[in-house]
């Protein structure tokens, strides 16, 4: 079976049980990947990079003609062509633990440069994930200022390298998928923060989900081609889901209602700065445009806020990261009595005398 140009080989997407709201927030970063990403945290074995590489294949092709590297010196600009992707299918990136800077952002040959007036640059793992998923198992192992590069290049689209005067810049639009286990160690929550959305995973509880669950992965594993082609129809509705949610996001309208509604969250819910409120906006937008809607409602905004605020929430020395799902029904509650509230007409001109007054 093929789906995107892509022979299926690995556990399809539509296959997975008992994990919905990690597939959920995977599946809005895949319509819009200027959410910033997904981190999830669980114990091994919950489907977290089965998740991750089924994704992928969920994906539109990438361009055959790949994409263009802008090469900056005193000597001017020089176009150069990007990586090629085989068979157009959207690309797997994993990044391993080890990786140097330069493995990871790209290598500017600046000994060429200076000696022979080649100006040449090596693409690096961000180049190679354009257009597709790049997946970072253990992110929280990895040294705080490579998860920065990674955070930077996933909310601007845009990878830049700079050395000694050259400078080399490239589109690098991919999903960001970062896996963790708490128990080996926590992200700081500068890094927490950065980080789109965040959700929970556990093993199933219920016996029979559990089942289901082996039930299938035998299946899979017994004749992997058979398993996979039982969900053909479901993966490739995915897949064009994915497609015309894409389109539809930038006709999808979020009211200045349901603005107000998302800053009394974040305000409420005892979150830093504004990157969450931005977030909730842009994840909103996505739950509608997946759903097929152009207008954002008041559960968009709740839905949203259970995948972007339980990370960034402000937490106390050993307490677990979560939303607390009461606290932010009574915020919702909140704002919908004050929005609701007719404004007394006698108070109104009461404050302009008042104004005038002063």
């Amino acid at each position: 079976m093929e789906l995107n140009g892509r022979q299926r080989t690995h556990y399809p997407f539509s296959a997975l049980v008992g994990q919905e709201e990690m597939q959920l927030a995977l599946l809005l970063n895949a319509v819009n990947p200027a959410i910033g990403g997904v981190l999830i945290r669980g114990e091994k074995g919950t489907a977290k990079s089965t998740a991750a590489r089924a994704l992928a294949a969920l994906l539109p092709p990438a361009s055959q003609d790949g994409f263009q590297i802008e090469l900056r010196s005193e000597q001017g600009v020089e176009i150069l062509a990007g990586p090629t992707v085989a068979n157009g299918a959207a690309p797997f990136v994993e990044l391993p633990l080890g990786a140097s800077d330069d493995r990871v952002v790209g290598t500017l040959d600046i000994e060429a440069a200076l000696q022979h007036g080649r100006r040449r640059f090596e693409p690096g793992l961000l180049a190679r994930a354009h257009g597709g998923v790049l997946y970072v198992d253990e992110v929280n192992l990895l040294p705080d200022h490579l998860v920065d590069l990674l955070l930077d290049a996933a909310a601007s689209g845009v990878n830049t390298v700079e050395r000694e005067g050259i400078s080399a810049c490239h589109p690098a639009r991919f999903v960001l998928i970062g896996t963790m286990n708490p128990e080996e160690g926590e992200l700081r929550p500068q890094l927490l923060d950065r980080f789109g959305l965040a959700v929970e995973v556990a093993g199933p509880t219920d016996p029979a989900v559990r089942a289901q669950v082996v039930r299938r992965r035998i299946a899979y594993e017994a004749d992997p081609a058979a398993f996979v082609a039982q969900f053909a129809a479901e993966e490739e509705a995915l897949a064009q889901k994915i497609v015309h949610a894409r389109a539809l996001l930038p006709q999808v309208a979020l009211s200045d209602g349901l603005l107000e509604l998302i800053t009394h969250i974040c305000a409420g819910s005892g979150v830093d700065g504004l990157r969450a409120d931005i977030t909730l906006y842009k994840t909103a937008q996505t739950l509608a445009a997946w759903e097929g809607r152009t207008q954002v409602t008041v559960d968009d905004v709740r839905r949203a806020a259970r995948l972007v605020l339980p990370h960034r929430r402000r937490r106390q020395p050993f307490e677990e990261p979560g939303l607390d799902q009461q606290e932010l029904e009574e915020l919702i509650q909140q704002h919908q009595e004050r929005s609701s509230r007719p404004r007394n007409r006698e108070q109104e001109s009461g404050d302009n005398a008042d104004q005038e007054d002063e």
